[in-house]
């Protein structure tokens, strides 16, 4: 049975994360508070930000604000959204 966490991002127990996903104090405190599926939800937003914002992972200046907007995204705010973005509906099947 794997390892289950209080994730701050789902608001519920869920499976935790095995390794630390980030380098650091800010690694540990994910791998601690934050659920697979959790992290999983960040991923996608990484992705849509990257997409929208025209974001490059090589760029400093750009991994810098999304690693803050990934703060924001698990233990603060929910981060930005980008201009004119608005949230999908969930689809009932």
């Amino acid at each position: 049975m794997s390892k289950m966490v209080d994730c701050v991002v789902l608001g519920r127990q869920a499976p935790a994360l095995e390794t630390a996903p980030w380098p650091g104090d800010l690694g540990e405190r994910i791998v601690q508070q934050v659920s697979l599926e959790g992290w999983q939800q960040w991923l996608a937003r990484q992705t849509m930000l990257m997409n929208e914002k025209r974001l490059s992972p090589i760029n400093p200046e750009h991994r810098a604000y999304l690693e803050g907007q990934m703060e924001a995204f698990l233990f603060g705010d929910g981060g930005d959204n980008p201009q004119g973005w608005v949230a999908p509906e969930n689809k009932k099947s």
